[in-house]
């Protein structure tokens, strides 16, 4: 087991989570899927933003109210990382991961209420307690630009400043893996959502050089 409990509270082990993401990542991706040395600064950064590690988010500079932007290049392991962090978790702490591709397909077929689908509706009340889903919105840049019934929208722009707007005022946390660097995210999204991804989520980057792990 990778944690125990104490005093009513989870104590995670660092080296044996690192073992059981290893095996589920060869479960899910094949056995050649491997968690490269090279790659620790970013999954112990990771790692301490999931368990809400307190004394490493600030050694990291991480701060938890906000989420997380993973970025680098393609084949970095971005996706592969953000799904096997979320298994460490308890499923109410853990978030929900959603292609930005399969978003765009969505507004095609179901119009403007995909913007609601994925930020108001984000934020329930359940006999008075406020219940938030927390999504990791994956490949930010990959997704087209489609139109539903002739109107064009940039449909993951407003989605973010909806969940921007509702970070302000009930906290509620956006993920996102993106290959984009902070100049071509405003080509794509324009200033205001550059700027608002950088006050909602902490920046956490593969270096340029970083390998393509796809086999």
């Amino acid at each position: 087991m990778f944690y125990t409990i104490q005093n009513n509270q989870i104590i995670y082990n660092f080296q044996k989570s690192l073992e059981f993401i290893t095996r589920k990542g060869e479960e899910l991706y094949g056995q050649h899927f491997k968690l490269l040395p090279e790659d620790l600064p970013i999954i112990r950064k990771l790692f301490a933003y999931v368990i809400r590690d307190e004394e490493n988010c600030k050694l990291h500079d991480l701060d938890m109210r906000k989420g997380m932007m993973l970025s680098g290049p393609i084949g970095a392991g971005k996706t592969s990382l953000m799904h096997l962090m979320r298994l460490i978790v308890p499923e109410p702490q853990g978030y929900q991961i959603k292609s930005c591709r399969d978003v765009s397909f969505e507004f095609h077929k179901d119009g403007y209420d995909v913007i609601q689908r994925y930020s108001r509706r984000s934020l329930k009340f359940i006999h008075g307690q406020k219940k938030m889903q927390t999504v990791c919105f994956d490949d930010l840049g990959a997704e087209q630009t489609l139109k539903h019934f002739g109107n064009k929208c940039n449909v993951l722009s407003e989605i973010l400043l909806s969940r921007y707007d509702l970070f302000i005022t009930d906290n509620l946390i956006t993920h996102v893996t993106t290959n984009l660097n902070a100049t071509e995210i405003e080509e794509q999204y324009g200033a205001r959502v550059r700027s608002r991804l950088r006050e909602m989520m902490n920046m956490i980057s593969f270096p340029d050089e970083a390998k393509d792990k796809r086999k």
